[in-house]
């Protein structure tokens, strides 16, 4: 059996069947390629698979870890599905346990998103309504306000953004289609400046955020302008992306927005998915509860 060439028939039924997303698609192929230049010849034999996992142990986080063998698993299951599989799958016969680690997601302190945001503002002084920072401004008061994926913004569509009222239609995984708003004015005047200053070149490339020459402003440009920026407010943490998804779900749950809500909001399939952000709003709570619990005030003359 060719297992390349299986590979690629699977990664086109992912794509186009699944309608799973070209990042998802693309962290397969590496996870895939990687473990066929491992095994080569030997897919079927359990023993060198069980080498395969050995390896990716030492050399990686067990997140990673994790992630890999599924991808691995799901390819398999799928050949199995087709029927092209020479004999049973092997992994039937392979059991691989981790040890629940619990990592809690790394949110930006409000004070630094406030100190970034003003900067940001004070930089548009004195600038042409056709600077660029009018479109950086636009993606970093996207991402608070949403909670977005650094790719959801990436690939927005003209059509995606009503820059009228600030509802903005995301695909997220899985092409699932959710309704955001922009719910700050003052946000929303900088978007709708950066539309009407770039419309010309937003119409011709069909994407909403567009570089010096027209063409889509990429996931990784988006970083580097936050890094750029980030430094240039004189913030010392690393700031990226995700982490503003992490930060709205976190403050909002601080506010007492209901769970189920935050989900829809942040285009979580599933409402365990959000239930992480508890942790860290039950850990403000009892960081309130230790610096300003009223009893700690009190005059108590103890006899303990």
């Amino acid at each position: 059996m060719n297992m390349a060439k299986e590979m690629k028939q699977y990664l086109e039924y992912c794509y186009y069947r699944k309608e799973l997303t070209k990042n998802t698609i693309k962290a397969y192929k590496i996870d895939l390629t990687q473990y066929l230049s491992y095994v080569k010849e030997d897919s079927m034999l359990k023993s060198k698979i069980e080498e395969y996992i050995t390896e990716l142990h030492k050399k990686y986080k067990q997140k990673t870890v994790k992630r890999k063998i599924a991808s691995v698993k799901a390819f398999y299951g799928y050949l199995e599905q087709e029927e092209r599989l020479e004999g049973e799958n092997p992994f039937i016969r392979i059991r691989v346990k981790f040890k629940e680690i619990e990592s809690l997601p790394r949110i930006i302190p409000r004070k630094d998103i406030e100190q970034l945001l003003n900067h940001m503002h004070q930089k548009l002084t004195g600038l042409p309504e056709k600077s660029f920072v009018y479109r950086d401004l636009s993606i970093v008061e996207i991402f608070f306000a949403t909670g977005a994926r650094v790719y959801e913004i990436s690939n927005l569509k003209k059509d995606d953004i009503d820059v009228e009222s600030g509802v903005i239609r995301l695909m997220g995984k899985g092409n699932k289609e959710r309704y955001v708003q922009i719910g700050n004015n003052d946000a929303l005047k900088i978007l709708q400046k950066y539309f009407k200053n770039n419309q010309r070149s937003i119409e011709k490339s069909g994407f909403f955020f567009v570089n010096g020459v027209g063409r889509r402003f990429t996931e990784q440009s988006i970083r580097k302008m936050i890094k750029k920026h980030t430094k240039s407010a004189s913030i010392s943490i690393h700031i990226t992306p995700h982490m503003f998804r992490h930060s709205v779900a976190t403050y909002l749950l601080e506010e007492g927005v209901d769970i189920m809500y935050i989900q829809k909001i942040l285009g979580h399939s599933s409402v365990k998915t959000t239930q992480i952000y508890l942790h860290i709003a039950l850990q403000k709570q009892m960081e309130i509860l230790r610096e300003r619990y009223p009893r700690d005030k009190m005059k108590i003359d103890s006899v303990a």
